[in-house]
This record gives C-alpha cells, sequence and structure tokens, in this order.
C-alpha cells in the first residue's frame, strides 16, 4: 500500500509490471479507487502488467479510497492532474500512455491539455461526458453518493463546500466532455483509443462525437461488455493500440 506524500495531499499508488508506464486511472466517479477496480470489466494492473509498468491510482478524497488533500473548489479537474503528474514525477516517469475509466475519460483530456508532450497515447474505456437528457446527473449523484461519507469522514468540509466542488466540477462545465472543448479535441494529436459506453453516465453520443473530432482515433467495437468474449476482443484491441504506440524498448 505505496503511499506518496506531495505536501498535503497523500497519494495512494499501485504498481504492477515493467515496461514502458501505462497510467490508470479508475472509475466510479468522484469514489474512483484502486479496489473498485476489481468491478471493472477488466483489470488493468493484471491483463497489461505483462508488458508495461502499469502505474494507478486513487482519486483524491474518494469514499473508500487513500488518497485524501485538500478539496480544490476552485479547480476540482486541475487539482487531479496535479497529483497524476506529481505521482509519475516521483516515480521517474517523464512520458507514459494513459487508460481511464468512466471519470478518467474527461481526467485524460485535462491531462493531454495540461501535458501532452508527456502523454504518448490515450485510451478511454467508456468515458463520462455531459448528455443534455441528464444535465445535472453527476451533481445529484455525487451530492448523494460521496458528499456525505466525505463530509462525515472530514468534519471541516461543509455541504457548501461540496456543493460549490461539484458546481464548479460538474454544472460550470455542463457540454461535450466536461473538460476540454470541441477545438482542443479536433486539434489534439494524440492517438485516442475510445470504448463507448450507452448509459446516462456514459453517453454513447459523447464518446463517437469525440471520436469523430479527434484526428487520431480508433473506436472499438460496440457493444463491448455484453460478454467474456467481447470484452477479450476489446482486450485484443487496446493491446494492439499501446503496442502501436508505446516506443520501441
Amino acid at each position: 500500500m505505496p503511499i506518496f506524500e506531495n505536501g498535503d495531499v497523500k497519494i495512494h499508488y499501485e504498481e504492477a509490471g515493467s515496461g514502458f508506464p501505462l497510467l490508470v486511472l479508475p472509475g466510479g466517479g468522484l469514489n474512483a479507487t484502486i479496489d473498485g477496480m476489481a468491478k471493472h470489466a477488466f483489470n488493468p494492473l493484471e491483463a497489461f502488467s505483462d508488458r508495461y509498468r502499469v502505474i494507478a491510482l486513487d482519486i483524491r478524497n474518494a469514499n473508500g479510497g487513500r488518497t485524501e488533500g485538500p478539496l480544490e473548489i476552485d479547480r476540482p479537474w486541475d487539482a487531479l492532474v496535479d497529483d497524476q503528474l506529481a505521482l509519475l514525477d516521483h516515480l521517474g516517469v517523464d512520458t507514459f500512455m494513459v487508460l481511464g475509466f468512466c471519470i478518467g475519460g474527461p481526467m485524460i483530456w485535462n491531462l493531454i491539455k495540461h501535458a501532452g508532450d508527456r502523454v504518448v497515447a490515450a485510451t478511454l474505456v467508456h468515458p463520462s461526458g455531459y448528455a443534455s437528457s441528464h444535465p445535472d446527473l453527476y451533481y445529484r449523484n455525487n451530492i448523494k453518493g460521496w458528499a456525505p461519507e466525505f463530509m462525515e469522514r472530514r468534519p471541516e468540509i461543509t455541504q457548501k463546500m461540496c456543493e460549490d466542488f461539484l458546481n464548479n466540477m460538474y454544472t460550470k462545465r455542463a457540454d461535450f466532455v466536461l473538460t476540454v472543448d470541441r477545438d482542443f479535441v479536433r486539434n489534439c494529436q494524440t492517438p485516442v483509443l475510445i470504448l463507448p459506453d450507452d448509459i446516462p453516465a456514459h453517453p454513447y453520443a459523447t464518446a463517437m462525437e469525440s471520436a469523430l473530432l479527434a484526428p487520431n482515433s480508433q473506436v472499438s467495437l460496440y457493444p463491448w461488455k455484453e460478454n467474456d468474449r467481447k470484452i477479450e476482443l476489446a482486450l485484443r484491441h487496446i493491446r494492439m493500440f499501446l503496442g502501436a504506440n508505446a516506443p520501441a524498448a
């Protein structure tokens, strides 16, 4: 259970395997943790550690997680990028590939925005995004499913602070992939692989719009989570994508 302390943030992370670095961002919204990946369609720490140095971390302040730090109300997404890059710097990683589930999708776009020269390739697995049919979905889910336990664990955090944080994270960014605009994606040269989903929290239309805009994008078969055979086909696509983009040893 390694913990890296970066100022007033304690970052819990795990590593598996060796080779070119693959940063993994678990899914689960603001409760995204390494342990939670056991419930994902596949666990990258197991699926890719035969060829890559897989590095995963808990999202800051997740219930059930062990990464803790300030609630940065005015810069919710950028604070997460700070944690990711600080951990990679601590581990001596310069360039890397990244794979993220759910909330990891918006985080990846923001990571490319801030450190695009370091991100060799990105895989977005059922990414979160805005859907006009459910405009306040993420706010509602997190004000009920994240904020109460977080406030109980951290008495200095108030309901108003959580509301402001979620409004800045979601309500005021209620469009597209939440963290960047369409022009950014249209001009993004980073190779991207997208595995779409089609539930309110992982809107198919938004995932496909980003795939169609990004000039170096690929899309997996869809649907891909129906059974083990389709999951294995999706994993094969990811492995091919990673292999094509990882620098030669």
